[in-house]
């Protein structure tokens, strides 16, 4: 092999979109490594992608400063940077904060109570005013 500029690294097949695998690694010193290599999570990105990734990378994941240097608005950056991790295989950002799966909603929490009372009732633990006054909750 020559000593010429390497060629960019394709992420997906330019006829079919799939996968590339890696056959034949060089070393700058001639060294050939032979086999069959995943891209990983960079083969999941376009060229373009990798690049914004790294120039995210060297303004240390200020994405401000990013679109200030490539003279994009912040919205379109953020735009590309999303479209970069969904590609990675996580789910879409919707802007909100979902709670930690163990603490419930308030409105799921009081469901839960609402329940609960019914069911000390069916079971005979619980007479209806008892009940009434415990769904009304503290008065004060």
């Amino acid at each position: 092999m020559s000593q010429r500029d390497p060629l960019r690294l394709p992420t997906r097949d330019p006829f079919t979109g799939g996968d590339v695998v890696v056959t034949r690694l060089e070393t700058a010193s001639g060294v050939a490594i032979e086999g069959r290599f995943s891209l990983g999570w960079v083969g999941r990105l376009t060229p373009q992608q990798l690049d914004f990734v790294g120039l995210l990378l060297e303004r240390r994941n200020n994405l401000q400063k990013l679109a200030a240097d490539l003279g994009i608005a912040y919205n379109t950056a953020r735009s590309r940077f999303e479209e970069i991790v969904t590609a990675m295989g996580a789910p879409p950002d919707d802007g909100s904060v979902a709670p930690p799966a163990s603490a419930p909603s308030p409105a799921g929490a009081a469901a839960a109570r609402r329940r609960e009372i019914l069911r000390r009732v069916a079971a005979g633990e619980l007479d209806v005013d008892a009940a009434h006054d415990e769904l009304r909750g503290p008065t004060g």
